[in-house]
């Protein structure tokens, strides 16, 4: 018996020095695997970098073209407030002007239309004004107008 269970101890050893030897080439693939992943993760975060300065550049660049364009885009609506202000300093005398002269054409409108000039009566303007009998004036009319008509090409 001492036969049998040296035997068996044997092979059980030899079954798992097997195992221990399978178990180590795994390992081994594994680690290399692992030391490959670290050169591929290495240069992963060298080409980040590489990206992150190129953004942070790019970011500066942007930045400065929006501080000019903000500039500029001031500057253009001061401007255009100003011509604003202008505009509208001028379309209220326009407004002011148009009032007047509806005002005129309203009296315009108004006063008598005189038959005869006074000085072909022989009276003087004064006292020929006051005696003159006072006629509406009568809006003019206008003969129709011919439409040109215009020769089909």
């Amino acid at each position: 018996m001492s036969l049998f269970v040296t035997l068996a101890a044997d092979i059980l050893v030899a079954v798992l020095l097997a195992a221990t030897i399978v178990t180590c080439l795994r390992l081994s693939r594994r680690i290399s695997q692992l030391k490959g992943d670290e050169a591929a993760l290495r240069q992963t975060i060298g080409d980040l970098m590489v990206a992150t300065s190129t953004a942070e550049r790019a970011i500066a660049g942007l930045r400065s073209a929006i501080d000019d364009g903000d500039r500029t885009l001031t500057t253009r609506i001061e401007a255009a407030t100003a011509r604003s202000a202008e505009l509208a300093a001028q379309v209220e005398a326009g407004e002011t002007v148009v009032m007047r002269i509806g005002a005129i054409v309203a009296q315009m409108r108004a006063a008598p239309v005189r038959s005869e000039p006074p000085s072909a009566r022989g009276r003087s303007p004064s006292r020929g004004s006051r005696d003159a009998p006072v006629r509406a004036r009568e809006p003019q009319r206008r003969a129709p107008r011919r439409r040109r008509r215009r020769p089909w090409p």
